[in-house]
């Protein structure tokens, strides 16, 4: 679009062209369908507003110095809406309807996608929920499927700074074998608490604890964590936190550099022991951590001591900026064109 200012966008919903639909009913998914409305009718007794049954993906589209529209890793994200939608009994989406609802909703809005070198990229938001009626608790017989885009200005608009976070021990995000793997709109629901009870304390985000002992790091806010000791990527394994594609790329991207790379339980008490922490997610990519409080147990954690991101968290998020981009070889095979 000329004359737009996307260095200036925000990171936040702005109205573009279309969106595209697609609709479960008698046991097959329909063609999808091209929309320029921003609204939709909902029956008042459809499972996705009574009984939780919603399902959501966040993905984005990236212009390159070529001009070329990239797409990152969107099998992944198809194969995680499906695994979603299995967790809690939905239709699950075909990877090929996926993958024509979200090529279609970037073509359709090419206006939209923000120029090589703003900064800003094309979010993408696909959307599954019960349409279906139903009073009593069980599965819809109808489900709607929406793919949604717009433009986004960077997550740190003045550059990636490192911000503080609280453990919080008062709230749970998800039990173990719950629906804590799973990317539905309850789990965000639960977090909300916490978040803003960090927010109001001045801090960033909340950590989430293992609902079950309460001994081990589960989310970062809305976000997967990470800890850098010495020559090692650690990450948390738990049964209750979402598999992050980003954290899942840089787990791949921290191999290539030399570093060995674990998916383990993080004690609380390990937090002191790494040189750099930070929150990974596709929309900031990487969150370095400054510090770290943990108001019960009287304890801060702290790094990035001079108020810069550790010189591994940078080598790391400037690895997968540049694949994403297009300003580096893709040597994992991450990136889709779009035409």
């Amino acid at each position: 679009m000329e004359n737009f200012d996307w260095k200036n966008l925000h990171f936040g919903y702005m109205k573009t062209a279309c969106n595209i639909r697609s609709y479960y009913r008698d046991g097959k998914w329909s063609k999808p369908e091209v929309s320029d409305s921003e609204y939709f009718n909902i029956h008042i007794a459809a499972t996705g507003l009574h009984y939780g049954q919603q399902a959501f993906e966040g993905l984005k589209a990236y212009t390159g110095r070529d001009g070329k529209i990239r797409l990152f890793r969107w099998q992944e994200n198809a194969a995680r809406l499906r695994l979603s939608a299995g967790g809690i009994k939905m239709a699950e989406v075909p990877e090929e309807l996926f993958r024509e609802s979200v090529f279609t909703a970037i073509l359709e809005n090419r206006q939209f996608v923000p120029p090589y070198g703003t900064g800003a990229t094309l979010y993408i938001r696909p959307l599954l929920f019960g349409s279906g009626a139903e009073v009593g608790v069980k599965p819809a017989s109808e489900y709607v499927f929406i793919v949604f885009v717009t433009p986004v200005g960077p997550y740190f608009r003045e550059g990636i700074k490192p911000v503080n976070m609280m453990i919080c021990r008062d709230v749970d995000r998800a039990a173990p074998l719950g629906t804590g793997t799973f990317k539905v709109g309850g789990n965000y629901a639960a977090s909300l608490r916490a978040l803003l009870a960090a927010n109001e304390g001045g801090y960033s985000s909340a950590i989430f604890l293992d609902a079950k002992e309460k001994k081990y790091i589960d989310e970062c806010g809305p976000a997967n964590f990470y800890g850098i000791k010495g020559d090692k990527y650690i990450t948390p394994k738990s049964h209750s936190i979402l598999n992050s594609i980003t954290n899942m790329s840089l787990i791949d991207i921290a191999a290539s550099m030399g570093m060995k790379t674990e998916r383990r339980p993080i004690p609380v008490g390990e937090l002191s022991t790494f040189s750099e922490a930070g929150a990974c997610g596709t929309a900031a990519v990487i969150t370095p951590i400054a510090r770290i409080v943990d108001p019960e147990k009287n304890m801060v954690y702290e790094y990035c001591s001079d108020g810069k991101p550790g010189p591994v968290t940078m080598n790391l998020y400037n690895r997968l900026v540049a694949i994403q981009n297009g300003d580096a070889p893709d040597d994992f095979g991450w990136i889709t064109i779009v035409e």
